[in-house]
């Protein structure tokens, strides 16, 4: 990151950043017109949560069809019912969470992973950072993992920057909170999630989606997981074109978030959802 008094606000002159935060502001702006929104927004929230959550989960592994999350109600067996219930409760548990996070990041990120796991962990290694020779389950991110000690470090940092406040524009904070979380992988198990989750909070809070109607969680996951993966390594490379392309593909993700929830809205519109 640069050195400037605002490190996460210099990101927005790398190349491509600007021409992506002006067209996530314009799509956010085109869905938040929509003569749908003006009556029945709350269902266009809650149809948003639902896909969002299941883009999410997608990307941890567990791919299901939206009208299998819809209808199921067993979130509590091993394997991939979990890790679509703990999506869910981290959707629902986001938007209690945002004026906390002005103060207190780290502490939203506890919560977070303690919503996550929900009981699926011994107690004492949920809800804190990993410590010192602790294994992390996160399969489907192949990156080096960083030691506790540069965890606690750079985790330290982030929040450090959140909360004296940036001029960066919302997209690019949220895709510095996504992907340092991803690369950092803090927690020994539902990174991926919260990362998302943290993306979520940054998004809405920040007034870019304050509805949160826009679920970057499912432009993230419709590319695949190939795609993801590739971009993130991008971000963790540090290099400025590697964040560039994150920032970037965290603005296509957050645009086809868009064209999801304007579907929903078209299809309120007709009378079909």
């Amino acid at each position: 990151m640069s050195t400037t008094a605002d490190p996460l606000a210099a990101l927005g002159s790398l190349p491509g950043v600007a021409a992506s935060v002006e067209s996530v502001r314009k799509a956010v702006d085109r869905v938040y017109g929509h003569r749908v929104m003006r009556r029945r927004s709350n269902e266009v929230t809650s149809e948003a949560a639902l896909r969002g959550a299941r883009g999410s989960a997608a990307l941890s592994g567990a791919d299901w069809a939206l009208e299998e999350v819809r209808r199921r109600t067993d979130f509590g067996g091993e394997g991939e019912p979990r890790t679509v219930g703990a999506a869910l409760r981290l959707t629902a548990e986001s938007g209690q969470l945002l004026s906390v996070w002005r103060q207190s990041p780290l502490r939203v990120l506890a919560r977070l992973h303690l919503v996550a796991a929900g009981g699926a962990q011994p107690d004492d290694a949920v809800g804190r950072p990993r410590l010192r020779g602790e294994s992390v389950d996160e399969p489907l991110i192949d990156l080096p993992l960083p030691d506790a000690d540069e965890v606690s470090g750079r985790l330290e940092g982030l929040a450090a920057l959140l909360i004296a406040g940036t001029e960066a524009p919302a997209l690019v904070t949220a895709a510095v909170v996504h992907g340092e979380l991803l690369a950092l992988r803090p927690f020994g198990s539902y990174n991926g999630l919260v990362a998302r989750a943290a993306e979520r909070i940054v998004l809405v809070g920040s007034g870019l989606d304050p509805k949160s109607i826009c679920p970057a969680e499912v432009g993230h996951a419709e590319p695949g997981r190939d795609a993801y993966a590739a971009a993130l390594a991008g971000y963790a490379s540090g290099m400025p074109d590697g964040v560039a392309a994150w920032i970037a593909h965290c603005g296509r993700a957050a645009e086809l978030g868009v064209r999801e929830s304007t579907a929903v809205c078209e299809a309120l519109q007709r009378g079909a959802a």
